[in-house]
């Protein structure tokens, strides 16, 4: 009699992912509908729509070759020439998926029909006042309201695009330009942070994931991706500094979290990833205290910056939460937005990650019960990973993010991806997450 062989807990994580996507798409289509969720194909904002485009074969191309040569070329290349050459890799297949939708639909008005930044670059032409009136724009009664994804940042998310088109470089191709490039450095600085913290062998095993991660579908279209790789890159000098000791990357790490949290409020939860950084090089920290100072002096200067030009960062907030509810937030059921929403982030990380986590929640369990089966590296990638988890659950409980967290949850979707390095057979892995990405943006006209 032939003996089956057991099937991998790993797929069993994956199973339920795909289970609760299903169930996402099922309850949303047939229990709610447009009216109650305010998106076109739920759980994601969109609508079905097969299509090809130019960025359809530089797409494909670049996905199987990610999954045939992505394992061993991280494995192999020298540490000095990964970091660019996932920048490399990254930026090839944003782009290229980005371009399946076409130039000005995929890249060059997304910013401008979509997320509305560059329609209010002309009212910025006094940057000071703008500023100072910011908060008087927010609420929907209020006059000359500014646009919703306008209203609901902090005004460093438009004001980058405002200085863009003060240095030359207006209009949305180089609006679009900038966040693909900006944002596929996001992977880079994920990538610096874990072999900081955890080791190269683990940072190596985890490129590949997050190279071609699906949430490539989003980072080329929406201005989250271009906070998403700010957040990153304040994590990740945090993470040498206390590795290193080295008080000019905690000021530097300081003062892209002060920036991070003006350009998006919710990624104020961006110091529960800090604090597990600060805890996993607390020796650094011990051995050197004097690392808090330019960590803290840096995260000022950019809300004492905006504070001394007039804008009141907490008014603004409270005054979004109003007008959140006034709107669609008012609308969207919390009851189904809020597992809906852990959907949605499946279909930005993959099923890879789905086993990823359950791996995460394996290592971090044997090492609190201090059992064997986790080396130490292992733990201190799945502490990091399980930090980032914990601020997206936080998200997810507040009610400030129901529907369109494909975009919204990208900077923490990026940890995520890291869980990817516990999981084995990378390659087979890797075919499942590069699948996923196409088969969307080919099936889907999305939102962003």
């Amino acid at each position: 009699m032939t003996r089956l062989r057991p099937v991998p807990r790993d797929l069993y994580a994956a199973v339920a992912a795909v289970l609760l996507v299903t169930a996402a798409v099922l309850v949303g289509r047939y229990v709610y509908g447009y009216d109650d969720l305010i998106v076109g194909w739920p759980p994601l904002l969109g609508r079905w729509g097969p299509h090809l485009g130019p960025g359809t074969p530089a797409a494909v191309l670049v996905a199987v070759a990610g999954v045939a040569y992505g394992p061993a070329v991280a494995a192999r290349l020298p540490w000095r020439a990964l970091l660019p050459a996932a920048w490399g890799m990254s930026m090839a297949w944003i782009w290229s998926l980005a371009l399946v939708d076409g130039w000005q639909r995929g890249v060059a008005g997304r910013l401008t029909t979509r997320q509305e930044y560059l329609s209010v670059v002309g009212r910025w032409h006094d940057v000071p006042a703008t500023l100072r009136d910011f908060t008087g724009h927010i609420l929907l009664h209020s006059p000359d309201n500014w646009p919703a994804h306008v209203a609901g940042h902090p005004p460093a998310a438009t004001l980058t695009y405002v200085l863009l088109d003060r240095t030359g470089l207006g209009g949305g191709g180089w609006a679009g330009a900038w966040t693909i490039t900006v944002g596929a450095t996001g992977c880079v600085a994920v990538l610096v942070a874990v072999r900081a913290l955890a080791g190269e062998r683990l940072a190596r095993r985890a490129a590949p994931f997050l190279v071609l991660a699906p949430a490539a579908v989003w980072t080329g279209t929406s201005a989250d991706g271009y906070f998403a790789a700010v957040a990153a890159w304040a994590v990740a000098l945090l993470a040498l500094s206390v590795t290193r000791r080295s008080p000019g990357w905690a000021a530097g790490s300081g003062l892209l979290f002060g920036l991070t949290c003006y350009l998006s409020y919710g990624l104020t939860l961006f110091a529960l990833i800090a604090a597990a950084v600060l805890l996993l090089g607390r020796r650094g920290v011990r051995e050197r205290p004097v690392l808090l100072v330019p960590l803290l002096v840096g995260a000022a200067v950019v809300p004492v910056a905006f504070t001394a030009a007039g804008f009141d960062w907490w008014e603004a907030y409270h005054l979004l939460v109003t007008r959140y509810f006034e709107g669609a937030g008012g609308i969207r059921p919390y009851g189904y937005w809020v597992w809906a929403n852990l959907a949605c982030t499946v279909l930005i990380t993959g099923l890879a990650t789905a086993a990823g986590l359950w791996r995460t929640g394996g290592t971090v369990a044997a090492r609190w019960r201090r059992r064997g089966g986790a080396d130490a590296q292992e733990f201190r990638l799945a502490f990091l990973v399980s930090a980032a988890l914990l601020a997206l659950l936080a998200a997810d409980l507040s009610g400030m993010s129901k529907a369109e967290t494909e975009r919204i949850w990208l900077p923490f979707a990026l940890w995520l991806l890291a869980a990817c390095a516990l999981l084995g057979r990378p390659r087979a892995w890797l075919a499942a997450q590069v699948t996923l990405p196409l088969l969307l943006n080919h099936l889907l006209a999305t939102g962003w």
